[in-house]
């Protein structure tokens, strides 16, 4: 297997997070099964089906898109051969975090190695290390503004060098919010200074005309005291008024301490001021590494709710409006240990929680830098988890004695549904476990759950049962998500490929293409387009 380069220089998986507040209007997102688009789930509303602004592309988070049709299952990028390439445009050295489709743009996040302003050069004219979010006309993907944050002067500890940003932004009207690599939660108007108005904070330090224009930003370093361990990264969601991230506190650079316990690891904030709602430190002392994940919204019964991966490996489920605890679910075996480089059996969370038809998927993972272990794959029974938390001590909803059988009678007050992966045999499997360490977030679609680790394998899974009707060993290690669109499952590896598999309980590999570049995000689809990203080009193909 390949070597895996460092978390810092990841995400895009993890590029990850935030979700809902109050709920008054009815949304239709591009993801969403039938019964999900009628719920009403927040203020926002996204008036052309046919995007995708946030990740996930709806704050179910599902990798699955019902609306867009007829894509592409053959193309090339190769110079005076290309094939069904719209446009492309070129980006830094690094890019995890996006494509956002909305407001006939396309937003993406990555580094400055490829500088659209002179003043971002050094007096060598080399590019300077920043961390950049990227504005795109969705039509030709010509270049429209770009949102320029310095490095922070700690350097590698909370801000790694040449990493960007490795947030991917959300999409709401003509607001776009997004965390930047100084650890600040931003909201930025989506048409920058090219409209010639600058209509919130007059504070920025850039304003050219292609520059952003910011309507607000909270530091949570310098306001809250998070500590983030090497980059912030939580990829924020937006319903009624409040914007939901995790904050990317963590351990200090020799991996032992905490700096900042007390400071929150999920924070609700008023999307106008971006003043803080609401907070909780939950994972506290017991934060393993960092915090790079993203939240999740449910509606179950009727009432809504905020799930949040924490560093400690607990998933939790808040109220909404003030940040009430409901249920906490432990994904890791009670007999599991952190350790230090890899070598232990608990982890944490890189991938977003999915939630469809009262169910949550989830896998857990750590560092790429600790390289493949042994994972779990999760899948809980949400009316449980409400129901069982309200009685149960602690709010705890996890499973019982390392018994992962829903059935079994010391797990009538737990909210599992079934449970995927742990040790196996290795003459059977290949290798000492069924599922390993992921930072892919799910595609969960037709009864199915297609899951990649991080390893290279993609797993097609019952979505009631857990049972695994196939996989798919790609032989290069991946950060990116499957997605499902127009029947078809999508995934990019670290060698550059994209593979396109046939929807369905049996396995059938449509065409594997070569993208000459590492692939780190996951793609999306929005108004016919397929949108593919490379460490260092984005492409728009249909």
């Amino acid at each position: 297997m390949k070597s895996y380069p460092t978390l810092r220089r990841w995400l895009s998986a993890v590029t990850t997070v935030a979700v809902f507040a109050v709920v008054l209007g009815v949304i239709v997102w591009s993801g969403r099964s039938a019964s999900q688009e009628k719920e009403p789930a927040g203020q926002t509303k996204a008036e052309d089906s046919h995007t995708w602004p946030m990740w996930g592309g709806s704050p179910f988070r599902d990798m699955v898109n019902l609306h867009e049709t007829n894509l592409p299952t053959e193309w090339s990028i190769e110079e005076g051969n290309q094939k069904n390439i719209k446009w492309s445009a070129d980006l830094g050295s690094k890019a995890y975090a996006g494509p956002v489709v909305a407001d006939g743009k396309v937003f993406v996040c990555t580094n400055n190695d490829h500088p659209r302003n002179p003043r971002d050069t050094d007096t060598d004219k080399r590019p300077v290390d920043k961390g950049i979010l990227l504005c795109f006309r969705e039509s030709d993907g010509q270049f429209l503004w770009q949102a320029v944050h310095d490095k922070l002067e700690a350097g590698r500890v909370n801000d790694w060098p040449g990493e960007g940003i490795c947030s991917t932004p959300f999409i709401e009207g003509k607001r776009v919010y997004y965390v930047s690599n100084r650890c600040e939660l931003v909201c930025a108007d989506t048409e920058g200074f090219l409209d010639g108005k600058n209509d919130g904070a007059q504070d920025e330090k850039y304003k050219d005309k292609t520059d952003a224009d910011f309507i607000w930003r909270l530091d949570m370093m310098k306001e809250l005291n998070v500590f983030p361990h090497n980059l912030a990264a939580s990829s924020p969601l937006v319903l009624g008024d409040l914007v939901y991230v995790v904050t990317s506190n963590g351990v200090d650079e020799g991996h032992i301490n905490i700096p900042s316990p007390k400071a929150p690891s999920f924070i609700a904030v008023d999307k106008k001021s971006g003043k803080v709602v609401w907070q909780s430190n939950a994972p506290g002392l017991k934060i393993m590494h960092g915090q790079w994940s993203s939240p999740v919204y449910a509606k179950v019964n009727g009432k809504p709710e905020i799930i949040f991966p924490g560093g400690d490996g607990f998933l939790r489920g808040f109220d909404p409006a003030n940040g009430d605890l409901l249920w906490k679910f432990d994904c890791n075996p009670k007999n599991s240990v952190y350790l230090l480089g890899g070598n232990g059996t608990r982890s944490d969370f890189l991938a977003t929680p999915v939630t469809v038809d009262n169910r949550l998927y989830i896998g857990v993972g750590q560092d790429p830098e600790h390289e493949e272990g042994v994972g779990h794959f999760w899948c809980l029974d949400l009316e449980k988890a409400v129901r069982f938390g309200a009685s149960n001590p602690d709010h705890d909803v996890s499973p019982q004695q390392d018994n992962f059988d829903p059935k079994a009678a010391v797990n009538q007050k737990s909210a599992l549904a079934w449970h995927f992966g742990g040790a196996g045999d290795p003459q059977k499997l290949g290798r000492n476990y069924y599922f390993g360490r992921t930072m892919s977030t799910a595609c969960v679609h037709d009864g199915l759950v297609y899951i990649a680790e991080i390893a290279g394998y993609l797993h097609c899974l019952d979505a009631q049962t857990g049972e695994e009707y196939w996989n798919h060993n790609m032989n290069a290690a991946t950060w990116s998500s499957a997605y499902w669109v127009d029947g078809k499952v999508y995934l990019g590896n670290d060698d550059g490929h994209v593979l396109i598999f046939a929807q369905g309980k049996e396995k059938k590999l449509i065409n594997d293409i070569d993208m000459e570049g590492r692939i780190r995000a996951t793609p999306v689809a929005a108004n016919g387009v397929l949108y593919l990203m490379t460490e260092n080009k984005l492409y728009a193909v249909k």
